[in-house]
């Protein structure tokens, strides 16, 4: 089996994965950066983010493991104690995977005639620093609303429990086939109106934001962020792809929420 390992600058994570290595190179495995069948994460979701669009060429092919050096991550079920059983899950593999979606971003520009795509395994965001966003939001097509306020944050699922929820989104189960559109300070007053909070979007539709007035505003793909101008148009939709992981052992994703935004209270009380 082919295997890739992804870290982070940290002291240990460079120390775990000096030990992960030589463990599968004594198991007999083949470390391959190029084409791995497996690309092992070791550091946090951060990490995890980053080989993700490392890799995201061949997401038909390869699966996914997070070891964690830090605070549990969401996408990370392993620790450097149990590195050993994560060997013997790996001797013992048969293709077995979970996967959950991803986010498919189109950008259109007055001067293309073809947009740019991306994918996000958590969120994509467009926001003014400068002034307020304006842009028109349609849903499947159809005029939803005209949106006023810092900016706009489209989520997966996984992603749900990150940005999104700091700005007041809702949690959802990573199997949901849904992404989530939630606001960000917009301007509500008696002239101007928006919903004010945040939609979930059924499979078969999509989201398209046509900013107003607004020659230019940054735009974030997950942790990738550019500065945008004479953009026409921004579509998104639930990708054909998705994302692998090669899970054996799985914590539940609502035990991964409640230790992550709950555990450190209810063990204190």
């Amino acid at each position: 089996m082919r295997i890739a390992i992804v870290y982070n600058s940290t002291e240990e994570s460079a120390k775990v994965t000096k030990k992960l290595r030589a463990m599968l190179l004594e198991n007999n495995f083949i470390l391959d950066q190029k084409n791995p069948a497996i690309v092992i994460s070791v550091g946090g979701d951060g990490t995890l983010l980053s080989a993700f669009h490392r890799y995201a060429h061949i997401l038909d092919s390869v699966r996914f493991i997070g070891v964690h050096t830090g605070h549990l991550g969401f996408y990370t079920d392993w620790r450097e104690y149990n590195i050993g059983e994560l060997i013997e899950s790996l001797k013992s593999d048969n293709g077995e995977y979970i996967d959950y979606p991803l986010l498919d971003v189109e950008i259109y520009y007055d001067n293309k005639s073809k947009p740019t795509h991306f994918l996000a395994l958590n969120e994509s965001t467009i926001k003014r620093v400068d002034g307020t966003l304006v842009c028109d939001v349609y849903i499947r097509d159809e005029h939803f609303e005209r949106f006023r306020g810092d900016g706009l944050c489209v989520s997966t699922p996984t992603g749900s429990t990150g940005y999104n929820k700091s700005i007041g989104g809702a949690v959802l189960h990573p199997r949901l086939e849904a992404l989530q559109l939630t606001e960000m300070a917009s301007l509500n007053n008696r002239v101007f109106r928006t919903l004010s909070s945040p939609l979930i979007i059924a499979p078969d539709e999509w989201i398209k934001m046509r900013p107003i007035e607004t020659d230019d505003f940054v735009l974030s793909i997950d942790q990738v962020v550019t500065n945008e101008n004479k953009v026409k148009e921004l579509r998104f939709k639930i990708a054909d792809e998705r994302i692998r992981f090669a899970r054996y052992q799985h914590t539940h994703f609502w035990n991964r929420v409640e230790d992550a935004f709950l555990g450190a209270k209810k063990r204190e009380s």
